[in-house]
């Protein structure tokens, strides 16, 4: 009974300080989606491809549980990421400014704002979280993109997905949700683009995996997609993979994540697709 007045004594103090009180309480601290900077993006963005003693890391049991422990608390915390582009939305929201577009994507469309910054500014918002699956984009696609008010939206995501990540998923899981992303988009009147997954034939954080085959299916669904309903597909596939469905020799340290010179060829292929629009 005690407790039970306690809590009721506690409600009633929280209804009588009215919504001032909770508007005091940030959701969004601590942000448990750690912010890539320069400095870790730089990993794979280099000239070298990492080495055997860093690749062998990143494949170990250590690496994977701690990577599988910080999804555990973050998806306790913030499970779509909310929390990481809220107060950037809130800023360009007060600037006034409508972006071109908004890039939303996984660790692809998150390295690629540092591996080249002159493609980005208030007219190209990137808005990609490393790690994140489909699922997690559209859930967050509606604050991330919608709510910015741009005139167009590029989607590039699956790696992860593929990969099991977060658990399993098939494609056709993925392509649903790439689906109801280009609906959204549609339905506020924004152009939609859709990027092809870039190629690996493994997956350094789950080298049981071998993803190429999903890859070209995924790709091959785009691209359908797409032409059926008057998106635009913009193939990086074909500017980056060799003949075994990874990346050419030279675009990617870690097999996976595309590097400079790969943002490159990325970037060719993305300007030619907004030209043709």
């Amino acid at each position: 009974m005690r407790r039970r007045a306690l809590a009721l004594a506690a409600a009633g103090l929280l209804l009588a300080a009215g919504p001032g009180l909770a508007a005091e309480v940030d959701p969004c601290t601590p942000n448990l989606w750690p912010r890539r900077t320069a400095a870790t993006a730089e990993t794979v963005l280099g000239d070298a491809p990492l080495s055997a003693a860093m690749m062998a890391f990143l494949r170990s049991d250590a690496a994977r549980a701690a990577a599988a422990a910080r999804r555990q608390a973050q998806a306790i915390r913030d499970w779509a990421g909310l929390c990481e582009y809220r107060a950037d939305n809130a800023a360009l929201a007060a600037s006034g400014t409508r972006p071109d577009l908004v890039m939303i994507g996984d660790s692809l469309t998150d390295n690629w704002v540092f591996g080249d910054p002159a493609l980005f500014g208030p007219r190209i918002v990137g808005r990609g979280i490393a790690g994140q699956v489909t699922g997690q984009m559209l859930v967050r696609f509606p604050q991330d993109v919608i709510a910015l008010h741009p005139k167009a939206v590029h989607i590039l995501g699956g790696t992860n997905d593929i990969s099991g990540a977060w658990g399993p998923s098939r494609l056709e899981d993925v392509e649903g949700n790439i689906a109801a992303m280009a609906d959204l988009a549609r339905a506020h009147g924004l152009k939609v683009l859709l990027g092809s997954v870039t190629p690996a034939t493994e997956l350094v954080w789950a080298p049981e995996v071998r993803p190429a085959a999903q890859i070209v299916a995924l790709n091959a669904w785009l691209k359908a997609y797409a032409r059926t309903n008057g998106l635009t597909y913009v193939d990086y596939y074909a500017a980056l993979a060799g003949p075994d469905g990874g990346m050419k020799p030279g675009l990617s340290d870690d097999g996976v994540h595309p590097n400079r010179r790969a943002y490159a060829l990325m970037r060719r292929a993305l300007e030619a697709a907004l030209a043709s629009q």
